[in-house]
C-alpha cells in the first residue's frame, strides 16, 4: 500500500484548513453554499431548499462495500449518508433520505467522531454522500477529526449541482471526486429533478473537480487515492442525454474514468411520468458502453 497522505494534512499543518472552514461557515449566514443561493441565515436556524439548518442530518454511516472497486477496495468506503438534498429527483432510490429527511442531526464534533470511527474500522476513505448543501459543516468536522488523527482521503460523492465558490474552497481538502453527470438537457433537469441550469452548473463543476485533482489515480492494489471518477446513470428513452454527456467528459480528459450505470429502477414517483416507468434495456446499456469505448473513455464497473 502506498503511503500517501491526503492533501488536507498539509493544509492543516500550514493553517489554511482553518481559514477555509471559517470562509465556508460565513457562507451559511446568507446561504450561498449551493447553486440555489437561498440567502437564508442557516446559523440562526433558517432553512431554504435543502431544509437543513446549521446541523447536518445524517441517516447512516458504515463501511460501504457496494461502491466501485477503486472506491470500496477490500475494506469498504467509510460512507456517511447526508440527509436532504439540493435536488428533488422524482426517481430517487434513497428518497426517504433525500426527500423525507430520514435521520437525526449531528454536530460537527459528532461527525468528526464518525469519521474517526470509520477510519478505525479500516475504511480506505471517508465518503461524503450528497454533501453539496452541507460543505461548511463537513469541513469543520474534518478539521476537528484531523486534529485527532484522521489521515485517509475524502471522497466527495455528489450529483454535481455544486457551487463553483464552494468547490474552490474544497481545493486541497478533497482528493477524490465522485460526481454524477445526470442530464445534458435543461428541460429534463427541471422536470425530473426540480433544479435550474443543471447541465451548465454540473459541467462547470466537473471541470473544476478535474482541474483540482486530475484523472483517477490508484495504488498498487487498485485503490483510488486521488482524482475524478464520473458516474452517469442511464435513464429510459435517453433522457440523460448519454452520448452528449460522454462527449463532454472526453473533452475534459480523453481517457476520463467513467462508470456507466444501468441500475435505474422507477422508484418513488417515477411512474407519475410514463416515460420513466421502466428499467434500462440491455440494448441501451450496450450502445452506451460501445460509444464510450469508441471515444476512448476508461470504463469503471461496479
Amino acid at each position: 500500500m502506498m503511503n500517501i497522505n491526503p492533501s488536507y494534512i498539509r493544509l492543516y499543518e500550514i493553517g489554511e484548513l482553518k481559514e477555509k472552514v471559517e470562509k465556508a461557515f460565513s457562507m451559511l449566514e446568507e446561504c450561498r453554499v449551493c447553486p440555489h443561493n437561498c440567502g437564508v441565515n442557516r446559523l440562526s436556524g433558517e432553512k431554504g431548499f435543502c431544509k437543513t439548518g446549521e446541523n447536518v442530518v445524517i441517516s447512516s454511516f458504515f463501511p460501504h462495500r457496494g461502491e466501485e472497486f477503486p472506491i470500496r477496495g477490500h475494506r469498504g468506503s467509510g460512507t456517511i449518508f447526508v440527509s436532504w438534498c439540493n435536488m428533488r429527483c422524482v426517481y430517487c432510490q434513497n428518497y426517504e433520505i433525500s426527500h423525507l429527511g430520514e435521520g437525526r442531526e449531528y454536530t460537527p464534533e459528532e461527525i468528526a467522531g464518525i469519521m474517526l470511527y470509520l477510519q478505525e474500522e479500516g475504511c480506505h476513505n471517508i465518503n461524503w454522500v450528497t454533501p453539496s448543501h452541507v460543505v461548511p459543516q463537513l469541513m469543520k468536522a474534518l478539521y476537528i477529526a484531523v486534529e485527532k488523527g484522521l489521515k485517509i482521503p475524502i471522497v466527495y460523492n455528489t450529483s454535481s449541482y455544486d457551487s463553483p465558490e464552494t468547490l474552490k474552497l474544497l481545493e486541497g481538502v478533497v482528493d477524490i471526486y465522485l460526481p454524477d453527470l445526470k442530464y445534458t438537457d435543461e428541460k429534463y433537469a427541471r422536470k425530473y429533478s426540480k433544479v435550474k441550469n443543471y447541465p451548465e452548473i454540473a459541467k462547470q463543476a466537473i471541470k473544476e473537480m478535474h482541474r483540482q485533482v486530475g484523472d483517477l489515480k490508484t495504488d498498487s492494489h487498485g485503490i483510488a487515492y486521488r482524482g475524478v471518477l464520473v458516474r452517469h446513470l442511464l435513464l429510459p428513452a435517453d433522457i440523460a442525454g448519454t452520448k452528449e454527456a460522454l462527449r463532454f467528459l472526453r473533452s475534459i480528459f480523453p481517457n476520463m474514468h467513467v462508470n456507466i450505470m444501468a441500475q435505474y429502477y422507477p422508484y418513488y414517483r417515477a411512474c407519475d411520468y410514463p416515460e420513466l416507468c421502466r428499467m434500462i434495456t440491455p440494448l441501451e446499456l450496450k450502445e452506451a458502453v460501445e460509444y464510450a469505448k469508441e471515444l476512448g473513455l476508461r470504463l469503471v464497473m461496479d
